[in-house]
């Protein structure tokens, strides 16, 4: 949850909680990269933001409508999409790669060599 605060009077603030949307995503992992798959129906690639600040992982989107729009029926809430993840010692954080195509973001987590699987060559006579 987003969280804002506002100046009530003197030395005292108010803590208002903006409510988010968690998006549903999928992970799997595959050839020595770790892909996630988030759903972020109605959001430009423009207003996604995607961050890495130590073992954290932050997705963050918003769907712009116009703010003179009249609904007539509205059965998607309007709230900011945010969801994170906990990163392991074996993705590289330096390499990274995010794609957006038709509302779905795709992001490739690439492990470290350390980690990738690799094949043993059995020596012998």
């Amino acid at each position: 949850m987003a969280t804002a605060t506002r100046n009530r009077g003197q030395n005292q603030e108010v803590q208002r909680t903006r409510p988010t949307v968690r998006p549903v995503s999928s992970i799997w992992q595959d050839d020595g990269t770790v892909k996630l798959m988030i759903e972020l129906p109605g959001v430009s690639r423009d207003s996604v933001d995607v961050r890495v600040e130590n073992d954290t992982l932050t997705i963050r989107g918003e769907r712009e409508i116009p703010e003179d729009a009249q609904f007539v029926i509205r059965e998607r809430r309007l709230a900011p999409y945010e969801r994170t993840y906990t990163l392991d010692d074996s993705i590289d954080r330096e390499n990274i790669e995010a794609h957006m195509e038709h509302g779905v973001l795709t992001l490739t987590l690439h492990l470290r060599d350390a980690v990738k699987p690799r094949k043993i060559q059995i020596q012998g006579g």
